[in-house]
């Protein structure tokens, strides 16, 4: 075999002027390998203040079709034009079935911070089933306007629970009832309930009759946002319970009150209705608790005052609560308790129901409440 002796000298002659091996000529530099940096997406915040009087309440249109993320994405959008260049303080979302309630939080993130919008406070539960069967996710906002809306304030009138014994599917008789106690409490404090209720939501142990009961609310709240769904997707005992909110038409005497009602029969809390008036109030996200037992239960009120705290509310000044529960024993545990951590007499306005999920697989319960600032008296 013939060897070409001054070719391969030429060779290593080249590659060691360059400080290289001999064989590092035949190979190309290697690239940097590309990398992706994820963008870590803020947390909503715990509590948000606005202006009583700019206030605004709306209910994302249903999107039936696609994925959770995707209908939560077009309901944001949805409810971005509606609110057109008001600020977002507060969002509930009530998403269906098996649907991961964790990725609302996520899209909700990512839709405000791409529009380098402050993200509003977040309350999420997992409920049974919305009016179609194919939606997952239904939005609830509460928007800051440039405008006034509401120049006397507003009412948070709590849930008023119909119920029976009997095992019924269809609770449309049950809706009707609890409607017409809305309407109640709403014309004793001097509301005309078809002009000045501008939100609606039923709780339904079963959506069987749905559409009646979209119906029994639009005879009377025709000027209203709503929203219905059913809670449990087992079924519980046949209830329903109806909540709203309403436009004051004369201020209360203090910037927040807290009233019960004489002759409207008990509520959850004692308490039928909270009274803001005009200036700051505070809307909070869910704050998760974690088993049933007592400590469990001050555990989470302790964390949701500190939250208050920091925004210059108290737990004191809370005259409006939801709660969202598990199971009927937690229920109790919260009934027994939350008395020593509200002050004044009456105690807050509240709606209480058992829900399917909720945000995290340990939680045993979920609080969210609107509060006054410090400086408010009940």
């Amino acid at each position: 075999m013939r060897l070409r002796w001054p070719r391969l000298i030429v060779v290593v002659a080249v590659a060691a002027a360059a400080g290289l091996p001999p064989a590092a000529r035949s190979q190309k530099p290697e690239k940097e390998p590309k990398t992706q940096t994820l963008e870590v997406l803020p947390n909503p915040p715990a509590v948000v203040t606005a202006d009583v009087s700019r206030l605004e309440f709306r209910v994302a249109p249903l999107s039936p079709s696609g994925l959770l993320s995707k209908q939560v994405l077009s309901q944001l959008r949805a409810l971005h034009r509606l609110n057109r260049s008001a600020r977002v303080v507060h969002l509930r979302a009530f998403v269906a079935g098996t649907a991961d309630t964790r990725r609302v939080r996520a899209v909700v993130s990512e839709f405000f911070s791409q529009r380098r919008q402050p993200l509003p406070a977040l309350s999420v539960v997992g409920v049974g089933r919305l009016p179609v069967k194919t939606a997952q996710v239904i939005l609830e906002s509460v928007a800051e306007t440039r405008r006034t809306q509401n120049p006397a304030g507003v009412a948070f009138i709590a849930g008023q629970v119909a119920a029976t014994w009997a095992p019924v599917l269809e609770v449309a008789p049950l809706a009707e009832q609890s409607l017409d106690r809305v309407q109640a409490v709403a014309r004793e404090i001097g509301l005309e309930p078809a002009e000045d209720i501008l939100r609606v939501t039923c709780y339904c142990s079963s959506l069987d009759d749905g559409d009646e009961v979209r119906r029994a609310i639009l005879e009377r709240f025709p000027r209203a946002a709503y929203n219905y769904v059913q809670l449990r997707r087992v079924y519980t005992g046949a209830a329903v319970t109806c909540e709203a909110v309403a436009r004051l038409r004369s201020a209360p005497a203090e910037a927040v009150e807290v009233r019960r009602l004489d002759g409207l029969g008990p509520v959850e809390s004692g308490s039928h209705v909270a009274l803001f008036g005009p200036g700051k109030v505070a809307f909070t996200g869910t704050q998760l608790g974690f088993q049933a037992e007592d400590a469990d239960v001050r555990l989470a009120f302790e964390r949701l005052g500190e939250s208050l705290g920091a925004a210059g509310s108290s737990l004191g000044r809370v005259a409006f609560v939801h709660f969202y529960t598990l199971s009927v024993g937690v229920g109790e545990s919260i009934r027994k308790l939350r008395g020593g951590f509200f002050e004044g007499n009456p105690a807050p306005a509240a709606t209480l129901v058992q829900v399917d999920t909720l945000p995290s697989l340990d939680a045993s319960f979920a609080v969210d409440v609107i509060a006054g600032p410090k400086s408010s008296s009940r």
